[in-house]
């Protein structure tokens, strides 16, 4: 009896926390974002996509500078809510896009995912709203194709901001063996609030969850719970692919640009170590050692680390992290 019973409340929780769990359409319909939603429509690999973007001006004195945040692949552009604040807050005017395959962007059926064609996107963007050099800040994702955004476009690209990135060390030349699309494909579509949640509790925030953070699990989560999962899944594991075989780590001597590293040394993200014997995991993923080699391999690049927090040093702390950066870009 006692044990129907378990069974019983056990069922009855999950079914309250599925009635209870977020539900958005493939583009993000329904989760509502920090400033209003622009569309920038381009044509790319024969296909009529677009990119929806944030584009906040100002809220001091102009300082004649924009900033562009580029989000990580478990985040969005609206997850640099407090961020936008503070540097629109500091004169800049701040544009934040989703790029084509996340968010609220076009989730294409098929479409060749490489950083390049991010970096070609998002300039592509910029070229259209008149912003000749930009702040590029990228996190996670985000930092890593901020870096081959200023390999590519260096006379755009005025500093660089890295928080967390992605791509500082090839998982693949460690030993992370290689999955293919159908096979991450297969594992996204396994999604839920509870493995996004027990994912970031582990890698991103040391084991210590805020409620603050739910509202990104939500974010993410509803994508997969919504109408569009497949398409989502899909999208997820094509650029899952693209990060794993395409780090940048081989190519930071060759930045030209003013870079700002800024690394939470608690972080542990690696993809693909789940995939790697135990031996060759435990070594990835060391931000707190691959944020002090990263430096010293981009030509004057400055670090500022945070020994305390993970993966989203902006979520973890906002005000520890905003001051730090705002004193970074003044630092010219």
């Amino acid at each position: 009896m006692k044990m129907l019973l378990a069974a019983a409340l056990a069922a009855l929780s999950l079914a309250t926390s599925a009635q209870a769990a977020p539900s958005y359409g493939a583009r993000l319909e329904g989760f509502e974002y920090p400033y209003p939603q622009q569309r920038f429509k381009l044509n790319s690999q024969r296909q009529a996509l677009e990119m929806v973007y944030m584009d906040i001006a100002p809220t001091a004195p102009p300082n004649g500078r924009t900033a562009v945040l580029l989000h990580g692949k478990n985040f969005c552009g609206a997850t640099w809510a407090e961020t936008i604040a503070a540097l629109a807050g500091a004169g800049y005017r701040v544009v934040v896009p989703d790029q084509v395959g996340f968010c609220a962007s076009t989730k294409p059926v098929g479409y060749q995912f490489s950083f390049n064609q991010l970096a070609a996107n998002t300039q592509a963007l910029l070229q259209s709203l008149g912003i000749a050099k930009a702040t590029v800040i990228g996190h996670s994702m985000g930092g890593m194709l901020a870096m081959r955004y200023a390999l590519q476009y260096p006379a755009q690209v005025e500093q660089l901001v890295a928080v967390n990135p992605l791509g500082l060390e090839d998982w693949q030349a460690a030993g992370v063996p290689y999955a293919t699309i159908d096979q991450l494909n297969a594992q996204e579509l396994k999604t839920t609030a509870e493995t996004i949640k027990a994912y970031q509790l582990r890698f991103y925030y040391n084991g210590q969850w805020k409620p603050a953070y739910d509202r990104w699990v939500e974010m993410a989560a509803g994508l997969y719970a919504g109408p569009g999962r497949e398409l989502v899944a899909w999208n997820q594991a094509q650029t899952s692919e693209m990060i794993f075989t395409q780090p940048v780590v081989h190519e930071l001597p060759h930045l030209q640009v003013r870079t700002l590293l800024m690394i939470g040394g608690k972080d542990r993200t690696a993809p693909g170590a789940n995939r790697a014997p135990k031996a060759i995991a435990e070594q990835l993923g060391d931000y707190a050692t691959l944020g002090r080699t990263t430096a010293k391999m981009i030509p004057g690049a400055a670090l500022v680390e945070f020994p305390a927090l993970g993966h989203s040093p902006q979520v973890e702390s906002p005000k520890e992290f905003h001051e730090a950066l705002l004193k970074g870009l003044a630092a010219r």
